[in-house]
């Protein structure tokens, strides 16, 4: 079965009409609540960085911006996969799945950590001082030399990295949607990549686009409300600024990455056609 991105886009359109009053809340909670949250303490803590109680406390806020991130991801997804699921329903799915996307998130996260760890041996059996270029704290005049052979290395690895690494964003796209959707762990990684075959390329170009209208967008709306504030507010009050600002910044960062979460959820259905569980076959909902 061929999938056509601009069927997808198009299906993704009618959830986020349909739906959108019932997807705000999730983004609300799941993207711009950790935002505020980081705003409103992060800097009393910066204060204190030595106190055992200030790590905790960001520790804390760490965690609970992940806790309702993943939440959030699942329960948009809920919604946008299944037009009959009810907000309530959603929430339940989403806490239901929590464990097990948890559980296959990090394991990607330490074959990413292993590979980021890779060059940093290579450079450590070389001789590379990283006592100095900590000392450096990012000035390259006073960065240690790079060995050649370490220095060859890291070019072919770093090339190889970044073809893998887009070739794995776009064949991974669907992991969280499977693991929501289907009884799967780890199985999951490989069912996605079963389902994005032949799709590789137009999932990267959708990703790199993507990643490049949020950055401007995100800039433009922080840029712009940054200089608004500051002659309604006055120069004197550059922490309130600051805040605003980030506000919204993540306002607009969560409205793109629900569009994300739906699209990929779209997408999911249209691969995995009659196999997706629940009234997906049905009209998607207008209110």
């Amino acid at each position: 079965m061929t999938v056509r991105i601009g069927s997808v886009w198009d299906s993704t359109q009618q959830v986020l009409a349909g739906r959108a009053g019932m997807l705000a809340p999730f983004a609300a909670i799941g993207f711009i609540l950790p935002a505020v949250l980081q705003a409103i303490f992060a800097p009393q803590m910066g204060m204190a960085e030595a106190s055992v109680g200030a790590s905790g406390a960001r520790l804390l806020i760490t965690l609970t911006s992940v806790v309702l991130g993943i939440w959030a991801q699942l329960a948009i997804m809920a919604l946008a996969t299944h037009p009959a699921t009810t907000s309530a329903e959603a929430s339940r799915t989403a806490m239901r799945r929590f464990l097990p996307l948890l559980g296959v998130a990090v394991v990607i996260g330490l074959v990413i950590a292993l590979a980021i760890f890779v060059p940093l041996v290579v450079l450590g059996l070389t001789g590379f001082d990283f006592q100095q270029a900590v000392a450096a704290q990012g000035n390259p005049a006073l960065m240690p030399p790079v060995p050649p052979a370490a220095g060859l290395f890291l070019l072919v690895y770093g090339v190889a990295a970044l073809v893998l690494g887009f070739w794995l964003m776009a064949r991974l796209m669907l992991t969280y949607a499977v693991v929501l959707n289907e009884r799967r762990g780890l199985g999951a990684i490989r069912r996605s990549i079963a389902l994005t075959r032949g799709m590789t390329w137009r999932l990267i170009g959708v990703a790199i686009l993507f990643a490049i209208v949020i950055f401007v967008a995100v800039a433009a709306a922080q840029g712009v409300s940054a200089i608004l504030f500051r002659l309604i507010l006055g120069g004197d009050s550059q922490a309130l600024v600051l805040g605003l600002t980030t506000l919204i910044g993540a306002v607009v960062s969560a409205g793109f990455m629900t569009l994300a979460y739906v699209f990929i959820a779209r997408l999911y259905v249209a691969t995995a056609g009659e196999q997706v569980g629940g009234p997906t076959t049905g009209g998607l909902p207008t209110s």
